[in-house]
């Protein structure tokens, strides 16, 4: 008898096309009867439709992104109001230098759907409306790549513009009388995810932004963590926490949190080697 050795594993292939599309609605809400602490019955919801495509080969890494949420409360006598309204599409490509290193170009635009509303004020103020403001930054850069769930984009020489209408003329970094403003500085964005413990996955994503030509040392912040917490396929709770730092959009921290539960669905995934 011959004894016989195993085989070693050959390593998965990888995949040349990778498309996900992911659709998320996330549901909380409270109701008070007759309860003497008091309080303001609450419902709210948000939907979520995120897209990510992904292409490799042997020295060309391309991933492009597509970030979209709307969501709406409903606080008792105070009526409707917007929790989150974003479109964001991010694209980053990579060729390869040398181990996780690339020679990478970005292209990075985000605005919101419809009207925001400053509520603190009486009467409301309106703050912000489709492409009002609108961000569009792109440059190159070198990026660092692990991973799909570990990287680290830095780009010294991005050019950043912000568009507005006639009648946020005037805000927003933007001056009065124009419709938009350029701006070069120093971009650095990153993102990784990984597990926390079986069945909780932690998301982070952060962009950093300094703008050469106008107060350099006010650097601009938007960081955001998701914590979601599996169920089953379609059932997760998720937590997201979201801060921004914008001196030309406002002189405070703005900080959002979310809580509840969600349902999700994969209505495009497709795999090509």
């Amino acid at each position: 008898m011959f004894a016989q050795k195993k085989k070693a594993k050959e390593p998965l292939p990888i995949p040349k096309w990778k498309i996900q599309g992911r659709f998320a609605f996330i549901f909380n809400q409270s109701s008070f009867t007759n309860w003497v602490s008091g309080g303001e019955n609450t419902v709210a919801g948000n939907i979520n439709i995120n897209y990510d495509i992904n292409h490799k080969n042997e020295n060309l890494n391309w991933d492009t992104r597509v970030i979209s949420g709307y969501g709406l409360s409903y606080l008792g006598e105070k009526g409707y109001r917007k929790t989150d309204d974003r479109f964001e599409l991010n694209s980053l490509l990579g060729i390869k230098s040398k181990d996780f290193w690339f020679f990478s170009f970005f292209t990075n635009f985000k605005t919101q759907y419809t009207e925001g509303y400053n509520y603190k004020i009486e009467p409301k103020s309106l703050v912000s409306n489709f492409f009002s403001p609108a961000y569009l930054s792109f440059g190159p850069g070198m990026l660092w790549k692990e991973s799909d769930n570990l990287n680290v984009n830095i780009a010294p020489a991005t050019s950043r513009f912000t568009f507005v209408n006639d009648e946020f003329s005037g805000q927003f970094g933007v001056e009065e009388g124009d419709n938009s403003v350029f701006s070069l500085g120093f971009n650095l964005t990153g993102y990784s995810k990984f597990s926390l413990m079986e069945n909780i996955e932690m998301e982070n994503i952060i962009a950093l932004y300094s703008d050469y030509l106008g107060k350099p040392q006010n650097i601009d912040l938007d960081y955001q963590s998701n914590i979601r917490f599996k169920v089953n396929k379609f059932i997760k709770m998720q937590m997201t926490f979201h801060t921004i730092i914008d001196d030309n959009s406002s002189g405070k921290v703005q900080f959002r949190q979310l809580f509840g539960m969600g349902l999700n669905y994969d209505f495009h995934e497709k795999v090509t080697y």
